[in-house]
């Protein structure tokens, strides 16, 4: 991986974080957040 690849890496990877911070910050319900945070969780598992 080039310096470039890792660099948007890291930015798509923030901006995922990002959007997930927002899901839990807007969900409406409690029940709702903590299957954001779970799916954010599974997904953060398989992209590794």
């Amino acid at each position: 991986m080039n310096i470039a690849a890792k660099l948007r890496a890291r930015r798509v990877e923030s901006r995922n974080r990002r959007a997930v911070n927002h899901a839990i910050a807007t969900a409406a319900t409690p029940a709702m957040r903590d299957e954001i945070l779970i799916m954010a969780q599974r997904q953060a598992t398989m992209i590794r």
